[in-house]
């Protein structure tokens, strides 16, 4: 890039002669925006924000609006420099504040993003303004600055974020409260204080700042599931998003502490317990106002307590079937099981497969003035007013069978296990379903005809199945191909075969693969969708059930009669484009 040897800001005057001469706006269109007077909370404004606002079609490119992106890109073209993305997720906002401070940074309205060992990348929203490029260079040594333009929008949003979050640790770890517990991290060498009670360090306001900006943080991003893991000096946050793990920050070891040490103050857990897993919950709301439920959960590990929080989507009981991928002849099969006016219909799965959504959803379907739902739940995973929920506590003996057979007694139509684990549950799940209750549960197998097996070993009697169970569903959830930057490709026959066999199915034309876009954070994918393989309980089954059959016999049964294994329903949805071999070969199990 050839710089300009005269610095200057550009304005939004500068920026409509600009666009005209390229052509990329019309006479009318500068005149609207040359006459058109700002409000007070618009008079700060990047030119190009403002110019954004008016929602411009561009004249040499049909149909494509002159949005703020589209004008940082012809602003970096016009200024010869890189086009930069600010994904908060890729960025150390640690590192990158240390580079400047924030008052210079502020001034000059730049931003580091990266910092490498021989080079520092700068954004700024005014790519033909450098006069601070030589005081930076005094205090980088050496270091080549690169110079990137980004939208201003986010230019202005992450400077205070980033310099927010790096104030409020320096803040925190510079605090007398924090340094004089620098010595009970509570690790594994020093075992004899964990169960000491004093944390003043927790209610610091660095700490509630810190707490703050993590729980928004997630939220933005779409996390599930918010993991603080201590290690020997450090403390490391991770979000679980669209099923993937992804790295966000690091904390020094003793700031850590305080953060979880302030959570669980929030969760009402006991904080002066540091030794045994214990469970909270959280409710919290987010930017848009919605009440956000999170699931606390503490272990004790070597070098202090790891807390990860689960994050419960406000709108997941709104969420429909067709959302969540149950669509077709699967749900039309799920719909025919639930409308049985008793019986035991299982849903089984891994963690995480969106068994509880699954479930959540039809009980919201089926929960209608008429009825009496009731739900036995350990831990309850949202609170759902038109239910009657109940949580397990094992300390004063209520378990899961206890709590169905309190609720025989308050004249149930559906109840809902949170899961079958041992015999006492499933035996009073099937007492529940004889006596002209529709239950539902949850179940950890691989498939659907497994769960039958399932119930065989914890001491149910093939009888008792036979006459209760209505159907079981498998699911997984696998990550759905961003629909703004997804492109077509060929399937390759060998990836296609070790999809689908030993079945058989046709090799679609062709497929779709990931690209990355801004939207889905350069990744390819952007939320996820179901698999379900449902298996009616039909009578040839009951007869080899009856019959002492063993697991493959009834597989083959199932599958004479339709069942649709989880591999070829993921096939389908690879077929239809909405995701990928590799991702449907990731969730689904071999067999």
């Amino acid at each position: 890039m050839k710089k300009n040897t005269v610095s200057f800001r550009i304005d939004t005057r500068w920026c409509l002669d600009e666009l005209l001469k390229d052509q990329r706006i019309s006479q009318r269109d500068a005149n609207l925006v040359a006459t058109t007077a700002r409000t007070r909370d618009k008079i700060h404004w990047h030119p190009l924000q403002i110019i954004a606002e008016f929602d411009f079609v561009d004249p040499s490119k049909s149909n494509t609006k002159l949005s703020i992106d589209a004008l940082t890109t012809w602003l970096a073209e016009k200024a010869g420099q890189a086009v930069f993305h600010i994904d908060p997720l890729k960025i150390n906002a640690g590192v990158v504040t240390a580079v400047m401070s924030y008052a210079f940074a502020e001034r000059h309205g730049i931003l580091a993003v990266q910092v490498f060992k021989d080079e520092v990348v700068i954004a700024s929203a005014q790519p033909f303004h450098h006069e601070w490029e030589e005081n930076l260079k005094h205090t980088l040594k050496g270091k080549v600055i690169t110079r990137v333009v980004v939208n201003p929008a986010q230019l202005h949003r992450y400077s205070i974020e980033f310099y927010k979050l790096a104030r409020a640790i320096e803040g925190a770890n510079n605090s007398d409260s924090v340094n004089s517990n620098v010595n009970r991290i509570g690790n594994f060498e020093q075992l004899l204080d964990l169960g000491n009670n004093q944390n003043p360090d927790a209610n610091d306001q660095h700490i509630v700042n810190i707490v703050d900006w993590l729980l928004q943080y997630a939220y933005d991003q779409r996390a599930s599931d918010i993991h603080l893991e201590p290690r020997r000096d450090s403390g490391r946050v991770r979000f679980r998003i669209d099923g993937i793990l992804h790295n966000i920050y690091e904390f020094p070891g003793q700031i850590m502490t305080a953060v979880v040490s302030r959570i669980k103050i929030l969760g009402r857990m006991n904080v002066a317990e540091k030794r045994k897993p214990q469970d909270g919950r959280l409710k919290t709301r987010n930017t848009k106002a919605q009440e956000i439920e999170l699931r606390l959960s503490t272990l004790p590990t070597v070098f202090g307590e790891k807390l990860v929080m689960r994050i419960f989507d406000p709108e997941v009981l709104v969420r429909g079937f067709k959302d969540l991928g149950l669509v077709g002849a699967d749900f039309d099969k799920w719909q025919k099981m639930v409308k049985e006016p008793n019986g035991i219909i299982l849903v089984t799965g891994p963690t995480g497969s969106g068994k509880t959504t699954t479930l959540y959803s039809t009980l919201k379907q089926l929960a209608t003035e008429e009825v009496n739902v009731c739900t036995v739940e350990d831990p309850i995973e949202m609170v759902e007013p038109s239910f009657n929920q109940m949580q397990v506590h094992h300390g004063i003996d209520l378990g899961f069978a206890e709590g169905i057979r309190a609720l025989m007694r308050q004249d149930p139509d559906i109840i809902m296990v949170g899961e079958v684990r041992d015999h006492d549950t499933a035996d009073m799940a099937t007492q529940a379903a004889l006596t002209g209750h529709l239950v539902l549960s949850t179940l950890h197998t691989n498939d659907a005809p497994s769960s039958v097996t399932r119930l065989l070993d914890l001491g149910v009697a093939p009888f008792l199945i036979t006459s209760t169970v209505v159907g079981v569903m498998a699911q997984r959830l696998v990550r759905t191909l961003c629909p703004h930057c997804k492109v077509e490709g060929l399937c390759e026959e060998a990836a296609w075969l070790e999809l689908t066999q030993p079945w058989t199915a046709t090799i679609p034309p062709k497929i779709f693969a990931p690209k990355g876009c801004l939207e889905c954070r350069d990744t390819g994918y952007l939320g996820r969708v179901g698999l379900y393989e449902i298996m009616l309980m039909s009578n040839d089954i009951k007869r080899l059930l009856n019959d002492g059959a063993p697991l493959t016999e009834l597989k083959k049964q199932a599958y004479r009669e339709g069942l649709l294994p989880l591999r070829l329903a993921g096939a389908q949805k690879v077929a239809q484009g909405f995701t990928t071999i590799e991702e449907v070969l990731r969730v689904v199990p071999l067999n």
